[in-house]
């Protein structure tokens, strides 16, 4: 296969030659790519040969799906996507989780799939697959490289497509042959991205309908933001009284303190919360859509006279339930700089309203008194000590199950960001998003809340945290079950549990194993100390901690 070498021009002199594989990874440094999440393999030998002297740090995973799962996080936490680098069939089909993760969440990601050679294709080659009917259904672009002049042009195309229009995964395929291809082409500038905005027609219409609302609701959400146009948003919410409400594991945006916050709306959620949707004469959402968690499955808020006004970048909807009155095709922060030029009246109504839901959330989020007796260990004991002991710029991540509920409910979320988490419910995501956020966040205090179900599928990443110094606290809640399964068995096959018990190994001695410190809590009273050791751990030596927090099971009926 031969490469092109352009004609040199008086204003573009002659690239230097290197290989595609080299020129790929140039091209995420031009982006400010910082690092990227990889299993190694020897389809893709020469990205890594390129990322040796490059300023990416190469994070090297001990599975492709924690992997994908710590791209998927970074792309919550940056306004660039996440990165990660698989190889070929066995691979690409453990990062497969990351990328359902980060299509149904709207993440930015691009994940790299090392591909058997081009000569190879379609000769049931050793490892081989089609990467576009793989992926083609959950990605918003599949690409193959087959051209090495391009390289650069696909890792721009990727990027884009990621950070475009509704967020998302990319996937690039990447054959070894084609990588190795010396070419003479010039990094790819970085493709800038639309971004949306209020025509004079929407900002009209949003304003008519606020000033005729008595019971107004915005709901925010999405990981589309960055931190200035939330504390912005924050800041005119408050000005003018009017409430804001969470999406499912969006929390923070608006802060966990601030007077217009009123509380998450989603699995788990309070009745307050839950009675919203039904009481508000209008609801504007930002960043997302009334999709069906927030609808309890394409239930509440049906009414087409009902008005819901819809803030997004992407035209089609995707996801959404219920009546439309407007939308505004625009990304968060545009929409936020052209909301605050809308001077509006504080009505009575609205502080009245907001009044009412604040002392309802506030009323929900306050810590139980923290046990002290030398009772069973509980997950509100355990709670109550973190909360009292947190700094104010601490983060939150967790996955799926039961043991989210009190992160949701007591964690004091109060920027954007400090509640990484997955919508799509996927487990196995609480120990590599608290590595990823701890080594985007090194100097904040990050802390990770798994079941014991959930920390098993990818608890070996505390390897990767000791070996790049992230440092988060793993509050794993061990009750010897997949917990929300069981829930959901009782309600429909009463006293008949089957296939959600497990019995688990010591989670504070596998720590130890890993390099970080383990302290297993069976009672309420040796929280506390486990806590504060914990802690010093982190802040004195620098290593992870993890508190296996053994707490009662439901009594089995069978």
């Amino acid at each position: 296969m031969t490469s092109l070498d352009p004609t040199a021009t008086p204003n573009q002199p002659a690239a230097e030659s290197r290989s595609a594989g080299h020129l790929i990874v140039d091209s995420l440094v031009a982006h400010g790519v910082e690092r990227a999440y990889v299993v190694p393999g020897e389809s893709y030998l020469d990205v890594l040969d390129g990322l040796h002297n490059s300023s990416v740090e190469t994070v090297v995973c001990r599975h492709e799906g924690g992997a994908a799962y710590m791209a998927e996080a970074e792309g919550k936490l940056n306004q660039l996507p996440g990165i990660a680098m698989v190889t070929r069939g066995p691979g690409a089909a453990n990062a497969h989780v990351g990328l359902h993760t980060a299509w149904q969440d709207s993440t930015p990601m691009v994940l790299f799939v090392g591909l058997i050679p081009f000569e190879h294709r379609d000769r049931e080659a050793f490892q081989e697959f089609e990467p576009k009917a793989w992926f083609e259904s959950g990605a918003k672009r599949v690409m193959v490289l087959d051209h090495p002049e391009r390289a650069s042009e696909i890792v721009a195309e990727a990027m884009f497509a990621a950070m475009s229009g509704r967020p998302g995964p990319v996937v690039v395929g990447l054959p070894e042959d084609v990588l190795r291809e010396q070419v003479h082409a010039p990094v790819h500038p970085i493709i800038p991205v639309a971004t949306g905005g209020m025509t004079v027609t929407d900002w009209k219409a949003l304003k008519d309908a606020l000033l005729e609302a008595e019971r107004p609701l915005f709901v925010f959400g999405g990981n589309d933001w960055s931190t200035e146009g939330a504390e912005t948003f924050s800041t005119w919410l408050e000005e003018h009284h009017l409430a804001a409400a969470a999406e499912w594991r969006c929390e923070g945006l608006v802060p966990f303190s601030s007077p217009s916050y009123v509380g998450p709306i989603g699995y788990g959620r309070p009745k307050p919360t839950f009675d919203l949707l039904e009481e508000t004469d209008l609801l504007v959402f930002v960043g997302t859509v009334p999709g069906d968690v927030i609808t309890n499955g394409f239930d509440i808020r049906q009414n087409w006279d009902q008005k819901n006004f819809i803030i997004t970048m992407d035209p089609s909807l995707r996801g959404r339930s219920g009546p439309v009155t407007h939308q505004i095709v625009s990304k968060p922060d545009t929409f936020v700089r052209d909301l605050v030029l809308m001077d509006l009246p504080v009505k009575p109504e609205w502080t009245a309203f907001t009044e009412r839901m604040r002392a309802e959330q506030e009323a929900f989020a306050a810590p139980k008194e923290a046990s002290t007796d030398n009772q069973p260990a509980t997950m509100d004991a355990m709670m109550a000590h973190l909360v009292a002991s947190l700094p104010l710029d601490s983060m939150v991540t967790f996955g799926a199950g039961e043991h989210t509920n009190w992160a949701h409910r007591y964690f004091p979320t109060e920027f954007y960001g400090s509640m990484i988490s997955t919508r799509n419910g996927s487990m196995g995501y609480s120990v590599p998003s608290g590595v990823a956020a701890s080594l985007n966040f090194p100097d904040r205090l990050v802390v990770t809340v798994a079941g014991d179900g959930e920390f098993l599928m990818n608890g070996q990443e505390l390897a990767t945290a000791t070996q790049y110094g992230a440092t988060p606290l793993v509050i794993v809640m061990d009750n010897q079950e997949y917990g929300t399964i069981r829930t959901h068995q009782e309600r429909s096959y009463p006293h008949r549990i089957s296939g959600t018990q497990l019995t688990n190994p010591d989670f504070a001695l596998m720590a130890q194993a890993f390099g970080g410190y383990g302290a297993r809590v069976e009672t309420n009273d040796q929280i506390a100390d486990a806590l504060a050791e914990s802690l010093r751990v982190i802040r004195e030596e620098g290593r992870f901690a993890l508190i296996h927090l053994v707490v009662q099971q439901r009594a089995k009926a069978y």
